[in-house]
């Protein structure tokens, strides 16, 4: 069973500003990297439009309406402090919740074991109404609230390693019992949030905070000693990663010191949680990461555990 990849050529028509870290050439690299002979048994499909109704599984009407309206005029707007949005935007936007919605679908049928969704924007920022961070929907908040309402699931995990705190995933969750929302990010750091003692309205939220210049057997301590006890107490049916990259020692934005083989073992560990407790179903969605080279070969050794764990 091969691991299959979502993507949409909408992805490279969300345009941001000339010098934003959150650039186009971000997913060109990412395909780049998954259409070499190393990869050559990945199955692709292309990304649906997400529908305003899957959306309104986290997001208020009156935020998704006022996405949908926003005037363009070939300007680029600025919707955000950092949060940009053109032409293309909104196809893109829609094209990232979709990916993470197939994926769902396509590891909860049994077609695939795993699914890694290569997008942009990012989602793990994006609040019930505020587009933050870069982000303009939760994607993989709205997929695991899709799983659960469409699948009748009673667990959802969701891990975020993005060096950022998922704020927007945070929130969008807060009030979901059936979920379990996991986040190891450095603090201090941009957003501020993330806090241990933030721990959602179920106790159904664990902040892992992350001192600056952690290493990987820092991280690692901390993934064995915390997260995987609390997946094995939660038991998910499904688990969703929010795969950030910027925690890698390259990456411009922060300043943990990860590498591939970093990210190729806390794979291998959350593959290790789906085997026992998920039969396997694992969906992965693509957030930060702005070193290209860096961001490349951590998705190489992430997608590679993937297709691996496939088999």
């Amino acid at each position: 069973m091969s691991t299959l990849i979502l993507s949409h050529n909408d992805c490279f028509n969300h345009i941001e500003p000339v010098g934003h870290p959150e650039q186009v050439k971000r997913i060109t690299k990412v395909l780049d990297v998954l259409k070499t002979s190393s990869f050559r048994n990945l199955t692709w499909r292309d990304a649906p439009l997400a529908t305003r109704e899957q959306i309104e599984l986290c997001h208020s009407t009156d935020y998704v309406k006022s996405i949908e309206e926003i005037i363009i005029d070939g300007r680029i707007a600025q919707i955000d402090a950092d949060t940009y949005f053109g032409e293309g935007s909104l196809a893109a936007a829609k094209r990232a919740v979709g990916a993470n919605i197939l994926a769902v679908d396509s590891v909860m049928s049994g077609e695939f074991n795993n699914a890694f969704a290569a997008i942009r924007p990012p989602g793990h920022h994006a609040e019930t109404s505020k587009a933050m961070g870069f982000c303009i929907f939760g994607n993989v908040a709205i997929a695991a609230k899709y799983a659960l309402k469409n699948y009748g699931l009673e667990r959802v995990a969701v891990v975020d390693f993005d060096v950022h705190h998922g704020n927007g995933t945070q929130d969008l969750l807060w009030h979901e019992p059936k979920t379990l929302f996991c986040s190891m990010h450095q603090s201090p750091l941009w957003p501020g949030s993330g806090k241990v003692d933030e721990t959602g309205a179920f106790n159904n939220v664990l902040n892992i905070p992350i001192a600056s210049n952690t290493a990987g057997d820092g991280v690692r301590s901390s993934f064995n000693e915390i997260i995987i006890p609390k997946l094995e107490d939660f038991k998910p049916e499904l688990l969703i990663i929010s795969a950030g990259f910027d925690a890698h020692i390259s990456d411009p934005l922060a300043n943990l010191e990860l590498v591939e083989e970093d990210y190729e073992w806390i794979t291998h560990k959350l593959c290790d949680i789906v085997d026992k407790h998920c039969n396997g179903r694992l969906v992965s969605s693509l957030e930060g990461g702005y070193n290209l080279e860096a961001l490349a070969a951590s998705v190489a050794a992430h997608v590679k555990v993937l297709m691996e764990r496939s088999k």
